[in-house]
């Protein structure tokens, strides 16, 4: 499974501006509900059960908010840098700065973990985190999330 199979250019984000974690997710189920066609706020609200649960939040600077939807029809990704990082109960209890928001149709079961695989694998690679920190715009960052794919393609 690749990046590109779930996520599209218009869906990076490269400076969100959210001053808490529930703006944050806020500000994700928008963006979602614009991609998806969902009611935003069945979205925000699958984000915060998830996050009852316990925080989304890996440790340093990452978080992975995540869910499943009824009513969707594939697994959809949204990636945003945001411009100030916020504090998200996160593991370590740094602030986070990348967000990579995963939401699955309610029967994906091994779809949805293959994504959130594929996504912690590339966001626990330092050299690609950096990347994401260092890029200017949504295209850059676009670039380095599936900068790996093409090459992948090939063999």
């Amino acid at each position: 499974m690749h990046l590109g199979d779930f996520i599209s250019p218009d869906s990076v984000v490269a400076s969100l501006k959210a001053k808490t974690k529930k703006q944050l997710l806020q500000e994700l189920a928008a963006r979602a509900a614009r991609i998806t066609g969902l009611p935003e706020r069945d979205i925000f609200d699958v984000l915060l059960q998830r996050e009852r649960l316990g925080s989304t939040g890996l440790g340093q600077g990452i978080a992975i908010p995540h869910g499943k939807l009824r009513g969707l029809k594939r697994i959809v990704g949204i990636f945003a840098r945001l411009a100030e990082p916020i504090d998200f109960d996160a593991v370590d209890g740094d602030k986070v700065d990348i967000v990579f928001l995963l939401l699955a149709p309610e029967g994906a079961g091994a779809d949805h973990l293959k994504a959130l695989a594929r996504i912690s694998r590339l966001l626990r690679e330092g050299s690609a985190v950096d990347k994401l920190r260092a890029s200017k715009d949504a295209s850059a960052l676009y670039a380095v999330l599936t900068e790996d794919e093409a090459s992948s393609h090939a063999a």
